[in-house]
């Protein structure tokens, strides 16, 4: 049987809680942009499903002053940590433990699903994406971050990191049965599925749009929750493994170094 949750161990680690705050930080500036586009009432039904820390369901359940906001993930530290953040904003903002494979809500029950930072890291994408549309009401939308493995770019030192990228999701998606180049693949999997209304944007996290300082966060959390696991997926040892991401973290720092990591953003109207 499929591990539906292949990457638990890591997503437990403590280096999970500062990747999420750093990736909020980096991202949601520019993503809460794509959101107002979609001019949803202040009263809208929102489920965060893979809600991790509660980063984004917070920002929603603000963005939103009227929404009712339920965040769920299977990471029971990850939910107690939400609810000690964020209580001042309950009851509109809940978090619960489900399975984003077997939701506890009824049929068209939301009006935005979100799903950030998720389908990469698990089996059988097309079935998560048709549970989301599920709870998620006719008109309704969908709302995505795929993330894609093929998006990062850094400058080469003494080593190349192209190497590194181009290797190390291949690999560890292989051995984990999971896509970590779904962003570019999440297209075609909604429209399999009748979405309409599809959209594909890019939230563009560099050294520019960025603090240097968040992004290298980002770097250095997934660095201390996954090196272990690229040594025994992957060709690479963990030394070699910390010494890439070490460079690729100086390179962010360094004021005069240029790096990026395209995020793509998916948004689809459910039939």
């Amino acid at each position: 049987m499929t591990d539906l949750n292949p990457q638990a161990k890591q997503m437990a680690d403590e280096s999970m809680v500062r990747n999420l705050a750093a990736q909020a930080q980096a991202i949601w500036p520019q993503e809460v942009e794509l959101i107002r586009r979609y001019t949803l009432p202040d009263d809208v039904s929102i489920l965060d499903a893979g809600c991790g820390t509660g980063e984004c369901s917070s920002r929603l359940a603000e963005l939103f002053p009227r929404a009712r906001v339920l965040g769920v993930d299977i990471v029971d530290q990850h939910l107690d940590l939400a609810r000690s953040r964020y209580g001042r904003l309950a009851p509109r903002l809940t978090f619960a433990h489900q399975t984003i494979f077997g939701l506890d809500a009824a049929d068209g029950a939301f009006d935005l699903t979100v799903c950030r930072h998720v389908i990469h890291s698990v089996p059988h994408p097309d079935r998560v994406l048709a549970e989301l549309a599920r709870v998620t009401r006719p008109g309704g939308r969908l709302h995505l971050i795929p993330e894609d493995y093929g998006m990062l770019h850094f400058q080469r030192g003494a080593l190349d990191p192209r190497d590194f990228w181009h290797e190390v999701p291949a690999r560890f998606g292989e051995a984990t049965g999971t896509d970590l180049f779904i962003g570019r693949n999440t297209f075609g999997i909604l429209a399999g599925h009748g979405f309409t209304e599809i959209t594909m944007h890019y939230v563009v996290v560099d050294t520019l749009r960025v603090p240097r300082g968040t992004f290298a966060a980002i770097l250095e959390a997934w660095r201390d929750g996954y090196a272990e696991s690229v040594a025994g997926l992957t060709r690479f040892t963990r030394e070699e493994t910390i010494a890439y991401f070490d460079q690729m973290i100086a390179n962010i720092r360094d004021p005069n170094g240029y790096a990026v990591w395209m995020v793509p953003i998916v948004s689809a109207r459910v039939p």
